[in-house]
């Protein structure tokens, strides 16, 4: 008995659950769980639907098709875990807390790889039996050192990209390479504080919560859709080393819970927003 996850993505029509449910039942596959959303504003349907039974991905997909309207969008993935390859700089705690939930079982990952511009945690990532390249940025225009980390990245071909507190901002080539791929975790409640020293920027300004935001990395710094948030409460006690201190356990929580939703094919992308079913 076969696994699968039907994701659809359309402009909204009357009884596309009715349809989509009814050739489930045509296929004889069992619908385990499922969620839908319509954005009331723009006229688009989402539908998450998982299923099991015995799969004829072309012919169910075809009757698929012909049932959605013009300009649909629809994929039928299998639940196997889904290959990444994480880049770091030099902090241990979100790269720390993925590597743990990897080993354990918590986190439905393969980490091919982990690039770090610094050697810094190279030890760390090998004490996990996962390979480690150190690709160093010194004395390299950033394009030259994105052409080397590139090298590596795709001899790997990943699924995904995850910047655990990567600290060096992309090109647009880069970005280009991998589409809605690229995972980060910025060290802020977004759209707040952008760029660097978020922290010292929330320290300047007074805030009472900080927050973590996981967000796809688009060609405009920081404003990619976003995944999952989360903030803490803060006071005038803290100063802006006690906010960066707490600020690292959201920013593990947040990342991992977002990279958990992606992997397991729970969000959809649209335009500058995410759905998340």
């Amino acid at each position: 008995m076969e696994k699968k996850i039907l994701l659809t993505d359309c402009p909204d029509s009357r009884g596309l659950i009715a349809k989509i449910t009814n050739i489930c039942y045509k296929h004889q596959l069992n619908i385990v769980h499922n969620n839908e959303y319509v954005d009331n504003v723009t006229g688009q349907f989402f539908m998450r639907t998982e299923l099991e039974g015995i799969f004829n991905d072309e012919t169910f997909l075809l009757d698929i098709d012909q049932a959605l309207p013009t300009g649909s969008h629809r994929k039928l993935v299998t639940e196997p875990c889904k290959k990444v390859v994480i880049l770091v700089t030099k902090e241990a705690h979100c790269i720390g807390d993925i590597l743990i939930k990897a080993y354990s079982g918590a986190m439905n990952i393969e980490i091919a790889a982990v690039i770090g511009n610094h050697d810094t945690l190279g030890g760390l990532i090998e004490k996990f039996d996962i390979p480690f390249h150190h690709v160093c940025h010194q004395g390299l225009s950033r394009e030259e050192h994105e052409e080397k980390m590139l090298d590596v990245i795709n001899s790997y071909q990943p699924e995904y990209v995850v910047l655990a507190k990567y600290m060096r901002v992309l090109t647009a080539n880069f970005v280009a390479q991998f589409p809605k791929k690229i995972i980060n975790i910025h060290h802020s409640f977004l759209p707040a504080f952008i760029g660097a020293k978020p922290y010292q920027q929330a320290y300047d300004r007074g805030v009472k919560i900080i927050g973590a935001t996981a967000h796809f990395v688009t060609n405009d710094l920081d404003e990619g859709p976003i995944i999952k948030q989360d903030v803490i409460p803060v006071d005038h006690n803290f100063s802006a080393e006690d906010m960066a201190m707490a600020g690292r356990d959201v920013e593990k929580s947040v990342l991992s819970k977002a990279l958990t939703k992606v992997l397991n094919d729970h969000v959809f992308v649209y335009g500058n927003k995410t759905v998340i079913l």
